[in-house]
């Protein structure tokens, strides 16, 4: 691995330091408060970084395999939670086999395939495949469920494996960018909780998420676009603007796509989504943020720098 990358991984796991002594010496001052929800979410988080750590510092292929498996693990998941059709097991080991079709298309950096393959041509097929079996009951609810968790699970989490393979960038600069997109959207999740456990009076969607408030919101986003003026330019080619910029974009879609799993969670009526991750429900209930800060990040990045 080159120096900068050694550099940026000891930055990672710095800031799981930081956050892990933190919440002790919160847990000291602030006997009184229920520390126990943040101690998981960093817990958990240490898992994930060391996964995306060993994801960005191997070889193509097995970093690609290894992002594979993450978007597996989270559809397998998301279709354990949802109600599906006994008729619908083709169509839904199609849209298994989606899956390493869409990270080959990484691994030979097909952009404009990786880009449509998903939301065009597995979007028209599995209807299709549906059609064909003859069950036109509850038709469009399990074709939209289905394509919605394609959507998130794979497409989604995609664009993180393909920022390891931009084009005319250095080697290092793939897994930099990876760093960055991880440490900021954990980053973010982590400081939106203290500042609302510390601050937090004004609800903001109490219906969805009842423990979100507007000073979580605010001053979790104020912290990561602080953290992306910081970081942007040593891992990233955005200038300080830019890096402001995605800063803003990261933590606002990161409470977005947290409320919005928690949307799903409620309307199918469970409170974690699996058993998978220790001490905080299941992978998607630690990549939801992830599934709308990537490929938002991966785009405007693109179009600024490629």
């Amino acid at each position: 691995m080159s120096p900068i990358l050694i550099r940026a991984l000891v930055i990672m796991f710095t800031l799981l330091i930081v956050a892990s002594i933190t919440i002790r010496v919160l847990s000291l001052r602030s006997p009184d408060k229920d520390w126990t929800e943040l101690r998981q979410r960093i817990t958990t988080w240490w898992w994930i970084v060391i996964v995306f750590a060993l994801a960005i510092s191997t070889p193509r292929a097995i970093s690609l395999t290894i992002f594979a498996i993450i978007s597996f693990l989270a559809l397998k998941e998301y279709l354990t939670l949802i109600p599906t059709r006994r008729s619908d097991h083709m169509p839904l080991l199609w849209a298994y086999i989606a899956i390493p079709i869409q990270y080959y298309f990484i691994g030979i950096e097909w952009y404009s395939m990786f880009l449509v393959f998903i939301p065009v041509y597995v979007f028209l097929f599995l209807p299709m495949r549906m059609v064909l079996i003859g069950d036109n009951k509850s038709f469009l609810h399990s074709a939209a469920m289905l394509h919605w968790g394609v959507m998130t699970t794979v497409f989604a989490i995609s664009h993180v494996a393909y920022l390891t393979v931009l084009p005319d960038s250095a080697p290092e600069t793939g897994p930099l960018l990876v760093i960055f997109l991880v440490v900021l959207t954990e980053c973010n999740d982590i400081a939106q909780y203290l500042w609302g456990k510390s601050f937090g009076r004004i609800k903001v969607i109490p219906k969805v998420s009842p423990n979100k408030t507007l000073e979580g919101l605010l001053g979790g986003v104020a912290t990561t676009m602080f953290l992306a003026w910081l970081l942007g330019g040593i891992l990233t080619p955005l200038n300080g603007w830019e890096s402001i910029l995605v800063g803003l974009l990261i933590g606002v879609a990161g409470f977005i796509g947290d409320v919005v799993m928690s949307a799903v969670k409620r309307d199918i009526g469970v409170k974690d989504s699996g058993k998978l991750l220790p001490g905080h429900g299941g992978i998607l209930d630690r990549l939801d943020s992830l599934i709308y800060t990537a490929p938002l990040f991966f785009h405007v990045l693109y179009y600024l720098h490629y």
